[in-house]
């Protein structure tokens, strides 16, 4: 993590490590990880769950890890959670709901800058949902929406088979012509709709900061089809697909 972190610094990118709670094995590990990625210049992190049946240390939840105050005093201020539109296979809802309030306000508690970047879905209105449903809340950090970068469909199928999210791979399997588009066209068609719901006065109220895509087919691939977007959009404001931040 450490040195990848550090070549993307020199290259003048913003890295965000992700760390997962329940694979550290103590809080020296910690401890060394977070002073480690201050000194290359790193101020902040993704931290999640991890998907670990068993904690490998004293960690059980992201919330545990930024409980310590470890990540703080390395100066690391700006943090980013997990959000599940379509839930968790090993967590209820219920949980999930909970948890995520009880980061949102220690972070608010903390002063920290926090965001959530969502686990990836192949359907807009899964997102949307959750999105209005976490409002409603009264929960107002930024969002992230995470989307699969172009891949094969045996790819996207089976990273969906290992993240649980059922309800899109449904889509995948009973509509093979939806299926057959979101290879060819990579995830244009889920921001197209993202976009159409988010539009006109209820835009700001989503406080959708912009997209975090999970590169199962490739960083080059993901980013020559970010490229080809931006080509598009630059002939003809008609084929814009959203404008994202950072992307």
């Amino acid at each position: 993590m450490i040195e990848p972190a550090a070549k993307l610094k020199r290259a003048g990118h913003i890295p965000m490590p992700h760390l997962g709670a329940r694979h550290l094995e103590s809080a020296a590990q910690l401890r060394k990880l977070a002073e480690a990625l201050r000194d290359v210049g790193v101020d902040r992190i993704l931290v999640i769950g991890g998907d670990r049946s068993k904690p490998a240390g004293p960690y059980d939840s992201s919330l545990a890890v930024m409980q310590t105050g470890v990540l703080q005093r390395a100066g690391i201020s700006r943090m980013a959670i997990g959000g599940f539109p379509e839930g968790n296979p090993h967590i209820h809802n219920a949980i999930l709901n909970q948890a995520l309030e009880a980061k949102v306000n220690f972070a608010r508690n903390e002063g920290l800058q926090l965001s959530i970047v969502s686990q990836f879905c192949f359907r807009a209105e899964p997102v949307i949902q959750w999105v209005r449903d976490i409002r409603s809340r009264g929960i107002n950090v930024p969002i992230r929406v995470g989307l699969a970068g172009p891949a094969s469909l045996l790819t996207l199928m089976r990273y969906a088979v290992r993240c649980g999210i059922g309800n899109s791979l449904r889509v995948l399997t009973e509509n093979p012509a939806f299926a057959k588009v979101l290879v060819e066209r990579g995830p244009e068609p889920i921001i197209r709709d993202l976009a159409a719901c988010i539009s006109g006065s209820d835009g700001e109220r989503f406080g959708i900061s912009g997209l975090h895509f999970y590169i199962f087919g490739g960083f080059r691939k993901t980013m020559d089809w970010i490229d080809r977007e931006r080509a598009l959009q630059a002939m003809s404001p008609q084929t814009r697909v959203v404008r994202h931040p950072g992307a």
